[in-house]
Formats: structure tokens, C-alpha cells, sequence
């Protein structure tokens, strides 16, 4: 896509909101939101000399707040279409007073076709919905059109960071990553994908996976040189 050029809303499935926003999260989406919110008909604020990293589907945004404010020297960008996660990660920043974060609600395949070519340093895509039905698994966001998007923006050596604790979905994304020229499986022995990475923050959905007795995998995939 060229930097004039719009982008085309995709259609996105499941569950925008959930209950109803308390009054100062009402107030976040109306008033801080904005500010922080990406503006994909300009260029991008991608700032000279400094990292910026994305997550896919920050959910609450237990995760994204605590990598921003270990390293506030590094940007990060927040994609989420839920309502309800939005509010919650405005008022976590709000709290917290980062200044490091910047949000879109929706799609993050709109944002990854707006970013300049090896742009991103790391992608983060935990515990996306599985789309556990056979005639819902092409919603799944791990597909070929998706890597090649990824593929796109990830600067060589960057890392892809990806969690489940959905045994199928872990299969579905090795068999894609692997059969993808573009990506290395970090992987060399089983510690390596049943171990969180250094600095992990849990997210709530990933407590009750492990309550529920599911154990997750973490898989990491190296961007290759061209």
C-alpha cells in the first residue's frame, strides 16, 4: 500500500463490546483515546532512534502496560478491537502516565499495512482467539496473507512473540511460520516454547487457562535477512 493511499476497513469477527464502561472509562475513550489513537490516513509516529514493537490483541493490556514502563525508551503500538480492553489499558496509562503507548482499535492488519518496510523491532500476538470450529479457522489471525504482512514490517532479526494455550492454534502456527521462508523457530529444545520469556507479565486470560488445566506454549520466530 502506498503512504497516499487509504485503508480498506476489513470486516472483523466476534465480540466488540462487553458490559458497560464505568464513567471514567467512558471518559478515557472520549478524551485520552484520542490522543493516544493512530492516525492511519498520515504517516505513522515512528520516532528517529528509537524501537517501536506492536501487539495484536492486547486484551486488558496487562502485558503492553509493563513492557512500556520497563522500557520507556521503547515504542509501542496497541492494537485491540474489543471496547472493553481499550478502556481498560486507557486506564492503566492513565494511572501510570506513560507516554510511550499508542493505540488503534481495530484491526491490526490496517496498522501492519500502513507501517513502513522493516519498521518494527518485535511483534507480540498473545493468546488470540483460536476459532476453535473447522468452519471458522480461516478468521484465525495467524494465515499466510497476515506473515506476509508481517514479514513486511519486522526489520531482519526482529522477533515474533506468539502465546496459546490452544494445542491446535500452536500446531496451526508452527505449520504456517515453519512452511514461511521469511521466519526462524528460535526453538532448540522443548524448554524453549513451555518457558515464558524473560521479563514475563501474565495476563489474566492466561491465569484462567492454567487454572483450567491448559498449559501454554511461547514460540518465537527470528525475521530472516532477504
Amino acid at each position: 500500500m502506498t503512504e497516499d493511499a487509504q485503508p480498506l476497513r476489513r470486516r472483523l469477527y466476534g465480540r466488540s463490546k462487553g458490559k458497560a464502561l464505568r464513567q471514567h472509562q467512558s471518559e478515557l475513550m472520549s478524551e485520552l483515546l484520542p490522543k493516544l489513537a493512530l492516525d492511519l490516513s498520515a504517516p505513522l509516529p515512528l520516532r528517529p532512534g528509537r524501537e517501536t514493537r506492536l501487539e495484536i490483541g492486547f486484551g486488558g493490556g496487562e502485558h503492553l502496560i509493563e513492557a512500556a514502563a520497563c522500557e520507556p525508551d521503547v515504542d509501542f503500538f496497541g492494537c485491540e478491537p474489543f471496547v472493553n480492553g481499550m478502556a481498560k489499558l486507557l486506564s492503566r496509562i492513565d494511572a501510570r502516565g506513560l507516554a510511550n503507548i499508542r493505540l488503534y482499535q481495530g484491526d491490526a492488519a490496517e496498522v501492519l499495512d500502513r507501517l513502513p518496510a522493516a519498521s518494527l523491532s518485535r511483534v507480540y500476538i498473545f493468546y488470540p482467539d483460536p476459532w476453535p470450529k473447522r468452519r471458522h479457522r480461516k478468521r484465525r489471525f495467524i494465515s499466510p496473507e497476515n506473515l506476509e504482512r508481517l514479514a513486511r514490517v519486522l526489520r531482519p532479526g526482529a522477533e515474533l512473540r506468539f502465546a496459546t494455550d490452544i494445542d491446535d492454534y500452536a500446531a496451526w502456527t508452527l505449520a504456517r511460520l515453519r512452511a514461511c521462508d521469511a521466519f526462524r523457530w528460535r526453538a532448540a529444545t522443548a524448554q524453549d516454547w513451555l518457558t515464558p520469556w524473560e521479563g514475563w507479565t501474565q495476563t489474566k486470560y492466561e491465569a484462567k487457562a492454567m487454572a483450567a488445566g491448559r498449559r501454554p506454549v511461547y514460540l518465537t520466530f527470528i525475521r530472516q535477512a532477504e
